[in-house]
């Protein structure tokens, strides 16, 4: 009873602040202060504040809230399990069924069968160097190289 009466109050304040607002010559400000003022009056008159308010003071409905909040925090826990191991069991079948269909390299040459060094790495004649740097059109890729040959490549 208490819950209807603040807000039939909350609605005929509103509605008298939309009028002095209207008396200002400010229409649109009015006019949505009165959408704002006649909810609560709308929502007394349904009957949802006695329902929310008897839902508020009710230890069924806080009970209810907290099996949906368990509900909804098991879903998620689900979901981040399911994402952490890759997806669920008939998609990481998929995927492997995809990856065994696919090639790595369809298009890849064979290697070249030329002498190979010590560890296994083809020699390539400083001659054959020199001509690479001519063909490039002077570029010194140095910096490269010294990459490269880092990382055992």
């Amino acid at each position: 009873m208490i819950a209807e009466t603040i807000c039939s109050a909350v609605a005929a304040a509103g509605l008298g602040i939309a009028a002095v607002t209207a008396y200002r010559k400010r229409f649109l400000a009015a006019a949505r202060l009165a959408a704002y003022s006649l909810v609560p009056l709308g929502l007394v008159m349904t009957g949802a504040v006695e329902w929310a308010a008897e839902t508020a003071f009710s230890p069924v409905a806080w009970a209810g809230f907290g099996v949906l909040g368990a509900a909804w925090l098991l879903f998620l826990a689900t979901r981040a399990a399911e994402r952490r191991s890759g997806g669920t069991r008939k998609e990481r079948r998929a995927a492997a069924k995809a990856a065994q269909r696919e090639a790595v390299a369809p298009a890849a040459s064979a290697p070249s069968l030329g002498p190979s060094g010590a560890a296994g790495r083809p020699q390539v004649a400083p001659a054959a160097k020199q001509k690479q740097k001519k063909a490039a059109g002077g570029e010194d890729f140095s910096d490269i190289e010294a990459i490269l040959k880092k990382h055992g490549i």
